[in-house]
């Protein structure tokens, strides 16, 4: 668990550092989600799958990531110690690291057996202003991945872009349909204010005016750059993950079972660890409740980027010099399905 510990919270020390006094740190912090994590994959080294939950390192990065998110929203909102170009590099530093660390980290406890680190997951996708991402992701997503019924899965040709605002709307109202149909089948009336969208648009007021609280309306604006940036990261995630691949239709009309197939992974080690596992895709629609240590990649079953999840969340920007270099990878996988 040390590179997944180190990977994981050496950019929210930094960060926290820049938000605190500015200076080197703002860079430094910059650089260790960046240039740090590019470098450190080059080199040829690998983790092995560990029979570990990973769930204690998951709730500190889960404390972290609110005491992160408060003490930025006030530096950026009311914090009079930092310059301009500080509060650019550090808004950018967050961004990366909500995105990035804290998504992932919220991913991995929604899907815990146990019902608080669900909470807590969902918790986190809430201050993000995201928290019907849970309901998406849990009751579509992971029923309909690699199908045009899942809105988080982009189809091949369909540039991030595009991909991006029908996801935005696409996933908000499926995850509507799916908590409401699934509350239709219980046996008993349930109280209607007992809906999770109540909980997922009623905890984004509340964590705005907490963060009014903190800076006023200037904090409220960061909270909402914040969160926006972190947004864009999930989406170009799911972007990367899934792009292009599709189940095929069995007799009948149904898609086959999810295989490993559907998903698109990255086996380079520190953003790996970094990102808690998240690029082994395909072991986890496969097994969604294996903790992240555990996870795994078999690159002669399993599709595989041409480069680092970042890296590609970058190249993904530029449409078409996305598409020249990932068009004919899922052609040769799904013509082989």
């Amino acid at each position: 668990m040390l590179w997944f510990t180190l990977a994981s919270l050496t950019p929210a020390v930094l960060a926290t550092l820049a938000c605190l006094f500015g200076g080197p740190w703002p860079l430094m912090a910059l650089g260790s989600v960046t240039v740090l994590v590019f470098g450190l994959d080059r080199l040829a080294r690998d983790i092995a799958p560990l029979v570990q939950s990973g769930r204690a390192l998951s709730l500190t990065l889960a404390t972290v990531h609110f005491a992160l998110l408060g003490l930025g929203v006030w530096s950026l909102g009311a914090g009079t110690h930092l310059s301009l170009v500080d509060k650019l590099l550090i808004y950018i530093t967050l961004g990366l690291y909500f995105g990035q660390v804290s998504n992932s980290n919220a991913h991995e406890l929604i899907h815990a057996a146990s019902r608080w680190p669900r909470r807590v997951g969902a918790a986190i996708y809430v201050s993000l202003l995201h928290g019907h991402h849970v309901s998406a992701h849990l009751r579509v997503h992971h029923i309909h991945a690699a199908t045009d019924a899942d809105p988080n899965s982009a189809r091949r040709g369909e540039g991030f872009w595009r991909f991006a605002l029908r996801a935005m709307r696409g996933e908000f109202s499926a995850g509507w349909r799916a908590d409401t149909l699934h509350r239709a089948r219980a046996t008993t009336p349930l109280n209607p204010l007992s809906h999770p969208y109540i909980a997922w648009v009623g905890g984004s007021f509340v964590v705005l005016l907490i963060s009014f609280a903190f800076a006023g309306w200037r904090g409220v604006l960061v909270h909402l750059a914040l969160a926006s940036y972190a947004q864009l990261q999930l989406y170009l995630s799911d972007y990367v993950q899934h792009y292009g691949l599709r189940r095929r239709s069995l007799p009948g009309g149904k898609p086959e079972p999810v295989g490993p197939q559907h998903s698109w992974n990255a086996p380079q080690w520190y953003s790996g660890a970094m990102l808690l596992n998240a690029a082994r895709h395909s072991d986890h629609h496969l097994r969604p409740t294996r903790a992240f240590p555990a996870l795994e990649i078999t690159p002669d079953t399993m599709p595989v980027l041409p480069r680092s999840l970042p890296v590609m969340a970058v190249v993904a920007l530029f449409p078409p010099l996305w598409r020249r270099l990932m068009d004919r990878r899922v052609a040769r996988w799904q013509d082989a399905a």
